[in-house]
């Protein structure tokens, strides 16, 4: 297996299509759930669609793909936390000492690791590459809200979305509060 973790950029898009799938969650949502709130979010999957492709071609680039042997085998969306409208509404997601540069801090939000890449590393990848995407775009800060599966036993592939507690610690980040007993806010400083 040989990994390389690249921006989504708009040369990338097919691969990105070829990530979200034609089923299941991602080929409904396309990592539009915390950019959309209220009757935004209940647009059809094709305006979804549209609307990650319009963020694929703008700068920065709202995520990274990940390449086994340059297949596409996983996305994982990183933006500054202030395209986020549902996270920037949430209170689950707020730090409770919040950064004197608040452009400054990047969340992650989503993980997509299709059906016969999983177990296989991919979102330890993913991750360390969408903090170097953060990194190369001037953030100080990541974070993310993690599932923590030591707590929440055995959940289904649909509820990782958010990535697996032991993957953010093995980053680096540091747990900030628990939003719940199987969802803790996550940060790292860069």
């Amino acid at each position: 297996m040989s990994v390389q973790v690249l921006p989504a950029t708009p040369e990338r898009w097919a691969d990105v299509v070829t990530v979200m799938g034609e089923r299941g969650d991602p080929s409904r949502c396309w990592c539009q759930y915390f950019r959309l709130r209220g009757k935004d979010w209940e647009r059809s999957p094709k305006a979804k669609r549209a609307a990650l492709k319009a963020q694929v071609d703008a700068d920065p680039p709202p995520g990274v793909l990940a390449y086994d042997d340059g297949t596409p085998c996983g996305w994982c969306a990183i933006a500054p936390r202030t395209s986020y409208a549902r996270v920037l509404a949430s209170k689950n997601w707020r730090h409770p000492s919040p950064p004197d540069d608040e452009d400054g801090v990047w969340t992650v939000t989503c993980f997509v690791v299709p059906v016969g890449h999983r177990r296989q590393g991919m979102a330890s990848h993913l991750l360390r590459g969408a903090v170097e995407l953060a990194r190369k775009h001037g953030a100080t800060t990541v974070e993310g809200n993690a599932v923590d599966l030591d707590k929440a036993g055995r959940v289904a592939s649909a509820d990782l979305y958010r990535g697996p507690l032991s993957v953010f610690r093995d980053e680096g980040f540091e747990e900030v509060r628990r939003i719940s007993p199987n969802w803790v806010l996550v940060s790292r400083e860069l």
